[in-house]
């Protein structure tokens, strides 16, 4: 079934939150670290259009989860969808909430200035890795799994066993402690002394689609509701897309 799209115009906007209730509330939110520019640049100004302030947790996605899944209280989350579901299915998350936010690709940092390598085709980006004097990218979440299943089919994962490195991969890059990084493309735009060397190569290109979701047992769920709104305006769309994602914003099942 072809997903409705659902997209919030900042007339229905302010119509919305006109008519929300005007007391402020603390709304915990889980974010993980691929959409975790956005949210710096979102979170002021939702705050300000909605009177909320907004306490987020970043990090990544597997020890995310497995924080919500013993028990951490919070209020709204944004994961990847497929965690998201997931969390669903533990009840965890409100169904009726869920909403696909953005996509992302990976792609590979570089520090301010080198040598740019060449990755326009899978076999540029093995030489390219091969060649490299050390990789960086993080060993948890869905980069990391997807990563180590990708060298073990390109057939490298021995020769590269030496030269990676399980850290921040941009920030690693932009600090010299290691050649290349390989992560969201969102995570590497915002990075101070790295630049993009290009996207993976689109035949082993990996996507994540980010979703969110109000908690089954969120305290401030009316006050979550706003963001969920808020993640689906205008406002948010621009501020996605100046981070090197897409939005892909579909309406909650339950709207």
């Amino acid at each position: 079934m072809k997903k409705q799209v659902w997209k919030i115009s900042a007339k229905v906007l302010a119509l919305i939150l006109a008519s929300l209730p005007a007391q402020a509330e603390e709304v915990a939110v889980v974010v993980s670290n691929n959409f975790r520019a956005v949210m710096e640049g979102l979170a002021p100004q939702f705050e300000k259009t909605s009177g909320h302030k907004l306490v987020i947790t970043y990090g990544s996605t597997n020890p995310l989860k497995a924080r919500i899944e013993k028990g951490e209280a919070f209020d709204f989350a944004i994961l990847s969808s497929v965690t998201i579901d997931d969390l669903i299915k533990r009840d965890r998350l409100v169904a009726t909430t869920r909403a696909a936010i953005a996509r992302t690709g990976m792609g590979v940092a570089i520090r301010n200035g080198a040598p740019r390598p060449n990755i326009n085709t899978t076999e540029d980006f093995k030489r390219a890795l091969i060649d490299a004097k050390s990789i960086a990218f993080l060993e948890q979440g869905l980069t990391g799994v997807y990563l180590k299943g990708l060298f073990q089919r390109l057939g490298i994962a021995e020769v590269l066993k030496s030269k990676i490195k399980y850290i921040r991969p941009s920030e690693a890059v932009a600090e010299g402690e290691a050649e290349i990084g390989i992560t969201q493309i969102s995570e590497i735009l915002p990075v101070a002394g790295v630049e993009l060397a290009g996207p993976l190569p689109s035949e082993i290109q990996s996507y994540a689609t980010i979703a969110a979701a109000i908690g089954s047992n969120a305290k401030q769920a009316d006050a979550a509701k706003v963001l969920l709104i808020y993640l689906g305006s205008p406002n948010a769309a621009s501020v996605i897309k100046a981070n090197g994602m897409e939005p892909t914003t579909t309406k909650p099942s339950g709207q």
